[in-house]
């Protein structure tokens, strides 16, 4: 259930226009409630919006609906006042803002205003600290998308679309199941994807299913139906939700095999494939990875959860298993290690369809020196950049990444005084420009994945598959000379889990305490840890 949670107080500020503004300094999900003296027949009209423009005006221009017969108006309250007090708070809807615009004849204060923020009821149980302030506040603002597209369902922004987009909770469902208790949550929306799910098997692209289109059937959101519950039984240990999966599971991975156009592998289909990647031109919703290379790797990956979740369940997948060696020999054969992008040398690496991995991770990490230390990535390439580089020996290149504070970069929109992940990667360009208006949210949590590479690399706190739920616990921290001091904590069912790390006297200190029994890997040595705290 959703309910009412923070409340902000705005500051009135007037724009060189002479406006009336209302910024509440944080962007969020919700509503403004007021209460303020009037006459009858006054109006007080509210404009919700994400952002000023760089002269200080409002704007709505990056997320209204722009066709060549008009402009929709989105995110507008139109009250019509009564003598006396006027008290006013939304029931049925809710807006994404931070910054609102009042049109009214009526004398108003500040303080007759206030922000709600409204989200679905679960519980935090991740928290990051660190002596870097740019990446506190990049994880202040992963936590806000998470509660701003977290109204009922996992949607993507809560401006212009708020559907229930599969490709952006796949990437993030592992970050959002560390930082909050979402496991009612996500089985929930996953009862809605079975539900929708179609007869021969296809899986459309968010849910609810509402527009009067035909929804689009892609890798890597419609393999949301295989990595969701797999990663709540990851995070959890929930069997029941593998088992409630494990037929949609199939029927997707079979639709797949019936529909592709090259045996083994997934050719053919309209595909979002890396979203937002860089490297085609300004404006473009995709660049240059190529579809079949993403549908084929995340078609392994999805027969590969089905394998995994049915011997968890007790179930006969031997044939899938086959059909696993088949799809990667054919990717192998198909692509031969000849990546292009970026993008391609992660799927690779990522998902296992390489036999030469160190030599795939060292060309990957080449091509992004190439860009000056630049990732290039978008939706499905961004969540795992990092994981593969720190995994074959590139830690020190994804800490650059991490650290970045150039365009593009997760630090570039909190240099920017970002207070919530941004869609794209040049939402504001550095010379002021606003990525084209069509499709441009300022509270998009898709980039905001990084935060599962900040708990399982930074921090070194793992899950171990064979004992889910944090049942036992691998810890695998990575330090860096960059940042003084790092500290990562979950509650989990068996109790809270702690990293810490800093430097002292020219040596790293590590802090583990772990509830159960452990295992850790710190500068290349093994230990076994009891319950308890450990200092190493």
């Amino acid at each position: 259930a959703n309910k009412e949670n923070e409340i902000f107080l705005p500051k009135l500020i007037t724009s060189p226009k002479g406006k009336k503004i209302l910024d509440f300094g944080q962007n969020f999900a919700g509503y403004v409630s007021f209460s303020i003296n009037a006459k009858k027949g006054d109006r007080i009209v509210l404009r919700f919006g994400e952002m000023l423009l760089a002269d200080g005006e409002f704007t709505q221009r990056n997320f209204q609906l722009v066709s060549k017969k008009k402009t929709t108006p989105l995110q507008r309250v139109d009250y019509t006042c009564k003598d006396g007090k006027n008290e006013y708070k939304s029931r049925f809807s809710i807006f994404g803002f931070r910054y609102v615009e009042v049109e009214t004849e009526v004398e108003i204060k500040a303080e007759d205003f206030k922000g709600i923020s409204v989200y679905s009821a679960f519980e935090q149980t991740g928290w990051f600290d660190s002596s870097n302030e740019l990446l506190n506040q990049l994880v202040h603002a992963t936590l806000w998308s998470t509660k701003s597209n977290s109204a009922d369902l996992p949607t993507d922004c809560p401006t212009r679309e708020r559907h229930g987009w599969t490709g952006d909770a796949q990437v993030f469902i592992k970050t959002a199941s560390y930082n909050y208790d979402v496991l009612k949550f996500f089985r929930k929306w996953l009862g809605d994807v079975k539900a929708e799910q179609y007869e021969n098997g296809a899986v459309p692209d968010f849910f609810p299913s509402i527009y009067p289109r035909k929804p689009r059937i892609s890798t890597a959101w419609a393999d949301a139906i295989a990595i969701c519950p797999w990663q709540c039984y990851l995070t959890y240990g929930d069997t029941e939700i593998l088992g409630n999966m494990f037929e949609p599971i199939r029927k997707w991975v079979d639709y797949i095999t019936k529909s592709t156009k090259k045996p083994n592998l997934w050719f053919g289909g309209s595909h979002y494939a890396d979203w937002l990647e860089l490297g085609g031109k300004y404006g473009d919703f995709k660049g240059p990875t190529r579809d079949d290379l993403v549908a084929s790797a995340y078609y392994a990956n999805s027969v590969n959860i089905l394998v995994k979740a049915g011997k968890v369940l007790g179930k006969d997948v031997s044939a899938y298993e086959t059909l696993y060696k088949s799809i990667r020999e054919a990717f192998i054969k198909e692509f031969h290690d000849d990546f292009r992008t970026q993008t391609e040398h992660v799927m690779a690496l990522q998902f296992e369809l390489t036999d030469k991995p160190q030599s795939v991770a060292d060309s990957l990490a080449a091509l992004i020196h190439q860009k000056g230390d630049m990732l290039q990535t978008g939706f499905v390439g961004t969540p795992y950049i990092l994981h593969v580089l720190s995994r074959y020996g590139h830690a020190d290149l994804a800490y650059t990444l991490l650290l970045r504070k150039e365009y593009p970069s997760w630090l570039y929109p909190i240099s920017k005084g970002a207070t919530t992940i941004w869609e794209h990667w040049d939402g504001i360009k550095p010379n002021g420009d606003i990525w084209p208006a069509k499709m441009n949210s300022f509270n998009h949590y898709a980039y905001g994945a990084v935060g599962d590479w900040m708990y399982g690399v930074m921090a070194g706190i793992n899950t171990v598959e064979s004992a889910p739920g944090f049942r036992k616990i691998h810890f695998a921290p990575v330090a860096d000379d960059r940042i003084d001091w790092f500290k990562a904590e979950i509650d989990t069912p068996y109790g809270k889990v702690s990293s810490r790390w800093w430097h002292e006297d020219g040596r790293v200190k590590y802090e583990i305490i772990a509830p159960v029994e452990s295992t850790a890997l710190i500068e290349g040595k093994e230990y076994t840890l009891p319950a308890g705290r450990h200092l190493l």
